[in-house]
């Protein structure tokens, strides 16, 4: 089983333009007001004032500090307090983003700085009846690229259900992740960062409308895993209620690293910066730059997991949530239904030529060696509209499906699941990044979010899209809300059980239950696991 960085830093490079890298995050178009009064766009928090602004249906409050800046003396120590403040705090327009490399379209302009542990809040803007359910957005980008600012998220916050909707950026590769032996640092930086961040809406969620009794923490990918190693962490007990999991496999190889894993990168990285004495390690590594660290630390998409350290994470999500040692609230899983059909696509893309089925073979066997006679038996490219849509199929199946169908099944041994497949044929894309002519690349990796919140990354939605969106949404806050998945006049959902492994499809006109095992081949790729 490959790593993630062949899941998702060949996922990335498929994306790579110069219009995407260019974008520059805005402000999305107000909608119409809700009718009755609006709520006020200063909240008073437990730390002191916050100005924020009502914008069409929801109010905003952007770049609150929910701890202390990591810089200076605080550079790899553990989040701490904010400073109390009396005078209104400006909070009308996002923060910087966690310090980070920009060599993917995922990277955020500029690189961001060590001062930038903030979160932004959407509510509705008019009063609604009760407390709103609490969603925290943990955004993904491999624990080393992304913040949560660019996540606009105005259409979960007035969805029908209503809903809170905090989103939060986290101390990210070096500055977060790094264990290099002589390092005088907690291994988990940024999963403290994520609790510090929860233990704030646990203070201030009544502030601004919300049930801190009734927390949802939602993650796609990096975030996604991160909410996987929290389900897991004793530190985040209590803090939420609900989880929602997009794109990553709690229950497979990549959810976090040993400590001998982290260590041996960590090295690498004290090497780059010419900190390599374990003896004086320490010294030289925070005598460094932001800019000299980030240069010298892992880009892409492989250098940074959460640690197994006995403290923050005492074991591998995926042999604790295997063992029933985990927070045992309600969870939603799913992934999309191609999730590597830009890796698929990318020599496409990048020479203008489809991938020959004579192609198709040799990439099959670069990947699984003596197994590819069986792979290419299991996916024959006469089954497939072209032989890059065989690969995207295989590449999916092997990598994602299969741990996001053993992530199901071992969760719903302890505590109540919904799956999902998103699988909608035509889904937009980045901007301004070309898509390969030969196959469609239907719902890949990190698209899904197009449904979820407003971001520049992508391109807008279509008519049908747009109600796929408003059925994806709907769903989304009714689970927060309820723990449930079903409302009035949507789809049936039913729960995802060991006896019965219900999976939602998720598409314009197509959903309802889909036989997931076996569109993804996992029995399969069950079988073909112990000689890979």
């Amino acid at each position: 089983m490959s790593t993630m960085k062949s899941r998702v830093a060949a996922f990335a490079a498929a994306t790579v333009s110069t219009a995407l890298a260019a974008t520059v995050i805005t402000a999305g178009p107000a909608s119409a007001r809700p009718s009755g009064q609006d709520l006020p766009a200063r909240v008073m928090t437990a730390e002191g004032p916050v100005q924020g602004a009502v914008a069409g249906a929801v109010r905003t409050f952007q770049g609150i500090p929910y701890a202390a800046s990591p810089t200076g003396e605080r550079r790899w120590k553990e989040p701490q307090p904010v400073r109390h403040w009396s005078s209104p705090l400006d909070a009308r327009a996002p923060k910087s983003a966690c310090a980070q490399p920009t060599d993917q379209p995922i990277s955020i302009e500029g690189g961001g700085s060590e001062d930038c542990l903030y979160l932004n809040v959407t509510t509705p803007a008019g009063r609604t009846a009760g407390r709103l359910p609490v969603i925290v957005w943990i955004h993904g980008g491999s624990f080393t690229y992304g913040d949560g600012a660019t996540y606009r998220a105005a259409k979960l916050a007035a969805a029908r259900q209503g809903a809170m909707v905090v989103t939060i950026n986290y101390r990210l590769g070096a500055f977060g992740f790094l264990t290099a032996p002589g390092l005088r640092a907690p291994a988990n930086l940024g999963l403290l960062d994520q609790q510090a961040a929860l233990k704030w809406v646990n203070r201030n969620a009544a502030a601004f409308g919300g049930d801190p009794r009734n927390v949802t923490i939602m993650g796609q990918s990096g975030g996604g895993y991160s909410v996987c190693a929290q389900l897991v962490s004793p530190g985040a007990r209590g803090l939420f209620h609900k989880a929602i999991v997009q794109s990553a496999g709690c229950v497979g190889p990549d959810g976090s690293f040993t400590r001998t894993q982290a260590e041996t990168n960590g090295r690498a990285v004290a090497k780059a910066a010419d900190c390599d004495d374990p003896r004086t390690v320490d010294f030289c590594l925070r005598r460094r730059s932001t800019a000299d660290l980030v240069k010298a630390s892992a880009s892409g998409h492989d250098g940074y997991r959460p640690v197994v350290d006995g403290k923050v994470l005492p074991e591998a999500p995926s042999r604790a949530i295997a063992a029933g040692r985990f927070a045992r609230v309600p969870v939603l899983h799913g992934s999309t239904h191609d999730e590597m059909s830009g890796l698929a696509g990318l020599d496409e893309i990048m020479t203008g030529r489809p991938l020959t089925a004579e192609g198709y073979a040799k990439k099959v066997t670069e990947q699984f060696g003596k197994d590819a006679p069986a792979v290419l038996a299991e996916y024959p490219v006469a089954n497939y509209p072209a032989p890059g849509a065989a690969l995207s199929a295989v590449l999916t199946d092997s990598e994602w499906s299969t741990a996001a169908l053993d992530t199901q099944r071992a969760l719903a041994r302890y505590t109540p699941v919904y799956a999902y497949d998103f699988a909608e044929a035509t889904s937009p894309y980045f901007k301004g990044v070309p898509r390969p002519a030969s196959f469609s690349l239907g719902t890949g990796h990190m698209v899904d979010l197009a449904y979820l919140f407003d971001n520049d990354l992508f391109e807008p939605l279509s008519a049908a899209q747009a109600g796929l969106s408003d059925t994806v949404i709907a769903y989304w806050s009714r689970f927060a809300s309820t723990g449930q998945m079903n409302g009035h006049g949507m789809p049936t959902w039913k729960r995802f059980t060991t006896r019965s492994p219900y999976v939602q499809r998720l598409a314009s006109g197509r959903i309802g239950h889909t036989d997931f095992a076996a569109d993804h081949h996992h029995a399969f790729w069950k079988e073909l696991a112990p000689s890979r």
